[in-house]
């Protein structure tokens, strides 16, 4: 027998884009560097589109809003010192939102390491509390095992972001080796009876609730929740930012546990007898800074499913504990049909009216009512539209007022990262050119990123970015509020003219004051054909949708008065 041919030899940055390709990867987001030019050169030969970004931190980010979509590890490659610890942002939001990802960091040539040498860090230290794994490839044979392995990390059990960096003399040493084979991602698989038990569980309550979040979740795991909700009519709570995992028009959607919970939701999960937590880590968000589940025992019978075994017991511990990923637990739920017909109808019934009451807009102070807006938004978008933020007070109206109506539309931080939502909006538009993105940013927030409005231009992309300018950090001027009532240090903010700014970069820019004046200001930036930028602006008393600063400053006062 023939042995097959030697595979001729090869660039280190020319192995590296070849294993991209033959993995799937389809674009790479970055700031070109010197550490990795051999990199740069092979995006000339082989079919993987270069990105370039303004920040580090934005093309990051950009990574890891393409890994939430597509399931996929979003690739993303940075240089070394400032490059990488720019970049680094974006790696903790892939790890607490558990995202595949994988960036590439350029390093120092192997004979200068430990010299302290221009720009050398440790990256292997410096990213592995961040990291699901964090390595350096030494010699340029082993860049297919490497990358290979990165790719199952990333994507196996509870995903999340590996870093790779790589010393510039192995991109352009030359070596003759095979590519590896096109990664598979694993996931543990539910078993028959683990299910039958979850299930015998579910059929002894009265107040059951499904809890739904985590990452790994796709069209056919969105499918079988329906279909597994509806067969059992049992009420589904979206944890933080998954808001996206059932249509919030299903009638057993009953809202979400995100910042500022309906009330009434937080005593239906307290009042429950059954939780059934699918995917989700009930982390502190998501249990009101662990206050909602006692722990480590439950008051409810608990059933927790999770990819991760050592999420399994590790805060909570579950009656059953199921190590499978939510998406074969649906799909093996979803084929047993239940044996008698749930007690607990009228139970579901008014958790979906308490939902649809919260979802009611309220009116605040001043001519411009975000509720409204974002009630407006909700009417007129077509379901397939994304939406976008970041971190910031705002962001409550848009997760309280807003309905979601497909898998893969909403982009939000369950790390709670500023400056997220807009390279978040330009990877989605650079993913779904054809579908509309939606950026909600507050005024903060927007100017960590908001240079990535040339990445925007320079690609041709369209996303429509609302800036809720309300001149404060809004979410730390409340916190200010409520501990030290009137003491107002470091949240006032002078900002620019937005639509100026927007303008400056060639993109659409306007200004809103009123909320009559927003639906045509929307249809005027949908026609305009590039990126826009709509700011509201926003009075600092309408700090949050339930109160104002000067009902939130009375309140403090009062409770400092007693």
């Amino acid at each position: 027998m023939t042995p097959p041919a030697a595979p001729p030899p090869r660039e280190g940055g020319r192995i590296l884009v070849d294993q991209l390709k033959l993995h799937g990867a389809d674009r790479v987001f970055g700031v070109a560097g010197e550490s990795f030019l051999p990199v740069l050169d092979a995006f000339c030969d082989v079919d993987v589109r270069f990105v370039p970004c303004r920040q580090e931190g934005g093309a990051a980010m950009m990574a890891e809003a393409i890994g939430k979509l597509t399931g996929r590890p979003g690739i993303a490659i940075v240089t070394r010192g400032p490059g990488a610890t720019n970049a680094s942002a974006g790696v903790h939001i892939a790890r607490q939102d558990s995202t595949p990802m994988i960036l590439f960091v350029g390093q120092v040539a192997t004979a200068a390491r430990d010299r302290e040498a221009f720009q050398e860090v440790d990256f292997r230290a410096m990213f592995a509390p961040l990291a699901k794994w964090s390595a350096e490839i030494d010699r340029p044979e082993r860049i297919p095992e490497y990358v290979s392995r990165a790719f199952h990390v990333a994507t196996s059990g509870r995903p999340g972001p590996v870093v790779l960096s790589l010393p510039e003399d192995v991109l352009a040493a030359r070596a003759a080796v095979a590519d590896a084979p096109p990664y598979r991602a694993v996931q543990p698989q539910a078993d028959a009876a683990s299910v039958q038990a979850a299930l015998e569980l579910l059929g002894g309550a009265e107040r059951p609730l499904l809890i739904v979040g985590g990452s790994s979740f796709d069209a056919q795991a969105a499918q079988d929740l329906q279909a597994f909700a509806g067969a059992h009519e049992l009420p589904v709570v979206a944890s933080f930012r998954r808001q996206d995992y059932l249509d919030n028009a299903d009638p057993r959607y009953a809202g979400d546990l995100g910042l500022g919970p309906n009330p009434a939701l937080l005593e239906r999960i307290r009042g429950a007898d059954l939780l059934l937590l699918l995917g989700t880590r009930m982390g502190d968000v998501n249990s009101r800074g662990y206050t909602l589940l006692d722990i480590p025992g439950a008051r409810q019978t608990l059933v927790h499913v999770h990819a991760d075994s050592g999420e399994l017991g590790k805060l909570y511990r579950p009656t059953l504990a199921i190590n499978a990923s939510a998406a074969s637990f649906l799909a093996a739920a979803r084929a047993l049909r239940p044996t008698q017909a749930p007690r607990w109808r009228a139970w579901t019934a008014a958790a979906r009216q308490d939902y649809l009451g919260w979802l009611r807009p309220l009116a605040g102070p001043g001519r411009l009512q975000l509720a409204e807006i974002v009630a407006w938004l909700r009417q007129n978008l077509p379901p397939e539209a994304i939406v976008t933020n970041g971190a910031g007070n705002y962001t409550v109206w848009v997760h309280r007022f807003f309905q979601y109506r497909r898998l893969g539309t909403q982009l939000a931080p369950t790390a709670g990262s500023m400056g997220y939502g807009f390279p978040a909006a330009v990877a989605a538009s650079h993913l779904h050119p054809d579908r509309p993105v939606i950026c909600f940013a507050g005024d903060g927030c927007f100017l960590m990123h908001g240079q990535e409005l040339a990445t925007a231009v320079q690609h041709d992309l369209r996303p429509i970015t609302l800036v809720v300018n309300n001149q404060s950090l809004g979410t730390i001027r409340a916190h200010q509020e409520r501990r030290y009532p009137g003491r107002v240090v470091g949240t006032d903010l002078r900002n620019p003219d937005f639509a100026a700014y927007a303008r400056a970069f060639g993109a659409h820019g306007e200004t809103v004051e009123a909320t009559e004046d927003f639906p045509a200001a929307f249809e005027r930036a949908r026609a305009a054909g590039r990126a826009a930028v709509i700011e509201l602006r926003l009075p600092l008393e309408a700090l949050t949708p339930a109160a104002t600063l000067s009902q939130i400053r009375a309140a403090a006062n009062a409770r400092r008065g007693a």
